[in-house]
């Protein structure tokens, strides 16, 4: 099957959360590593999902409600790590910032046809892959999803309350809750990871989930919004000194911090080199030394990008602190 749909493809056991034992596999040889060491160690012996991977695009988490006759896209949720990475190990901003206005009112439209074609009452969520201009459903549950806490305050409306209140009997129209809201303001979400806890795993995201927390970051700036996440997951970003890079496609990356007086080296390090961010893309083993020694530290091409952008954006930036009763009080 595997050979059939073409590789890359990712491979799952069924049933399953979080993405326990899911893994994109490239050849045959990894496919039997995969099923020799992963899927041996699941018990009862599930079936296999093989499944298109669909690698370069963006992932997109979108969370609905509906009464049953009418459905509001609460919010579309652009993740920052590309596809591959499990939606809840991504960060990820709302309203996404790098959709076109096309893109959007598709989903939008996919997210109320499929909502009004399950029969959902109450919160559904949607995950898409965006490709170009093409708009792809991974997967579609209906129930809460672990974004709502998130989204809940990004728009200012307490979905699980509402989704509960409709299974009382009461309609969308009657909580006041009838259109798709439209903050002004970014969100983020990041999250933060376990890695420390076990001795030699390397800090890297993949298909199984392994995020323990989330944080949360608002401004009207995308990028600050990031840099206040990243502060609420326990990581701040310096604002000069020396980067370190490990890996290939990161050129342009380097001329951007070097255009911001970082010092940039390329290449693995030596031991005890002294650095103020890593990005390591190539997955070596300065990642655990960096997570070991409290130094930032990015693992993905997309992250490093709005990492760039975050510094930038907060250099001589007064950082706000605001309660979401302001944010969302009435003009």
């Amino acid at each position: 099957l595997a050979r059939q749909i073409g590789y890359p493809v990712m491979v799952r056991p069924s049933y399953v959360l979080g993405g326990r034992a899911m893994k994109a596999v490239f050849s045959d040889a990894e496919l039997d590593e995969y099923l020799a060491t992963i899927y041996t160690e699941m018990p009862g012996n599930p079936s296999i999902l093989v499944d298109d991977f669909i690698q370069g695009a963006t992932e997109v988490d979108v969370d609905a409600i509906s009464d049953g006759e009418t459905t509001v896209v609460a919010g579309i949720m652009e993740h920052i790590e590309g596809a591959g990475i499990h939606s809840g190990d991504s960060a990820c901003i709302t309203p996404p910032v790098s959709l076109s206005p096309q893109v959007i009112a598709r989903i939008e439209d996919y997210s109320i046809r499929l909502t009004e074609a399950i029969g959902v009452r109450g919160l559904v969520n949607f995950q898409f892959l965006v490709r170009g201009g093409e708009v792809l459903v991974i997967e579609a549950n209906p129930r809460a999803s672990r974004t709502i806490p998130y989204l809940s305050k990004a728009i200012g409306h307490p979905l699980a309350k509402y989704a509960a209140l409709i299974a009382a009997g009461k309609t969308l129209k009657q909580i006041g809750f009838s259109e798709a809201p439209r903050p002004v303001f970014h969100s983020v979400k990041e999250v933060t990871l376990p890695f420390l806890k076990f001795s030699g795993v390397l800090p890297v995201l993949g298909a199984e989930m392994k995020s323990t927390g989330e944080s949360m970051g608002i401004d009207f700036d995308p990028y600050m919004a990031y840099y206040k996440a990243q502060l609420g997951a326990g990581v701040r970003l310096p604002d000069s000194g020396t980067v370190r890079m490990i890996g290939e496609g990161l050129d342009e990356l380097a001329e951007g911090f070097a255009g911001l007086g970082f010092t940039v080296l390329r290449g693995e390090a030596e031991a005890g080199l002294d650095y103020d961010l890593l990005i390591d893309v190539a997955h070596t083993t300065e990642l655990r030394r960096a997570l070991e020694d409290g130094r930032p530290l990015v693992s993905t091409v997309e992250a490093a990008t709005w990492t760039l952008g975050a510094i930038k954006s907060a250099r001589g930036a007064l950082t706000t602190v605001n309660s979401l009763q302001s944010l969302h009080a009435p003009a």
